[in-house]
């Protein structure tokens, strides 16, 4: 038994098609599958049932496979403490960040931390929290930037700051009236969503503790994928959104006027860095925290007023 099989074990496990998990491993499928073959013969088990597609581990696959993930994750962690004994911030991390962060956070730290570590190579993807735990799990991430508490004990998370949510709304609404506003401010029937599967839209229908009613207002119905559709659509065609604080950065003047905070306690959301319990890459990992915090406004690294809004 090698690592290089466990490898390959892994990867047909992760990509569940010898052709993608060849691909993944830069080797040949026929290599590949001799490999997995040859791991099977030395066990005596059959790791996979490949007569169905995809493919997929046998009962006693999946146990030996948790198990090489666990040995492929400790045996990569000679190389961390190696880096940590060196003080070298080095090698490659692989990102998630959620769609409503991206925009805002991204510009904010990533060229000083680019500039600051040359030597580490940085790979960033765009996924829904859903996605991005998936991949952790599975291990074709590193760390992930999402919005938390997620109640999940597979998953350590080190918060980074908490980011008040605000109302943006069209002069007509009545809350445009009002310096601050309550929850109970918001039509539920002008409110703006974003589609299923951001987290922040279950967060949305907390703040205004409501499940979205029909729609009276419009005689047409419409989910954005992002925060700036969310912006054009109250602009464009009334209604009401809620936005988190870092998307105001980039307001006009004029825009900033459709902006109303809410009243103490404000709707909040925790944002952390989030990772396997067991996971490698710490020096690069505390490297990237320390840049987002020296970025982030003092206020928001401390819960002082807000009221953590659950994902729902």
């Amino acid at each position: 038994m090698t690592f290089v099989q466990l490898e390959y074990l892994v990867a047909l496990d992760t990509y569940r098609h010898f052709a993608m998990a060849a691909e993944n491993c830069c080797v040949t499928q026929p290599t590949l599958s001799m490999q997995v073959q040859k791991l099977e013969d030395e066990l005596g088990v059959k790791l996979f049932d490949r007569s169905k597609q995809p493919v997929v581990p046998t009962e006693i696959g999946q146990l030996i496979i948790k198990q090489a993930r666990l040995l492929l994750r400790e045996s990569a962690k000679i190389k961390d403490i190696v880096d940590e004994h060196r003080g070298t911030v080095a090698g490659e991390i692989r990102v998630g960040i959620i769609p409503t962060l991206a925009p805002y956070l991204l510009p904010l730290f990533l060229d000083n931390f680019i500039k600051k570590y040359p030597q580490v190579k940085l790979k960033v993807i765009e996924l829904t929290t859903e996605q991005l735990i998936s991949k952790l799990n599975k291990d074709l991430l590193d760390v992930g930037i999402v919005v938390t508490p997620l109640q999940d004990d597979r998953i350590t998370e080190y918060p980074l700051f908490y980011e008040e949510f605000v109302a943006y709304l069209s002069e007509s609404e009545k809350a445009y009236q009002k310096e601050f506003i309550l929850s109970e401010d918001i039509d539920p029937n002008h409110l703006w969503l974003l589609e299923e599967g951001h987290c922040i839209r279950g967060q949305i229908l907390n703040i205004c503790e409501l499940r979205k009613q029909n729609s009276h207002m419009r005689n047409f119905e419409y989910e954005a994928g992002s925060i700036e559709t969310l912006k054009r659509m109250v602009e464009h065609y009334g209604g009401i959104t809620i936005l988190p604080e870092l998307s105001l950065r980039d307001l006009t003047e004029k825009q900033r006027l459709q902006v109303r905070h809410f009243h103490v306690p404000t709707p909040t959301r925790e944002v952390s860095l989030v990772m396997l319990r067991h996971h490698l890459k710490k020096s690069i990992i505390e490297a990237m925290k320390t840049e987002i915090l020296n970025v982030i406004p003092e206020k928001m690294k401390q819960n002082i007023s807000g009221k953590v809004i659950e994902l729902g």
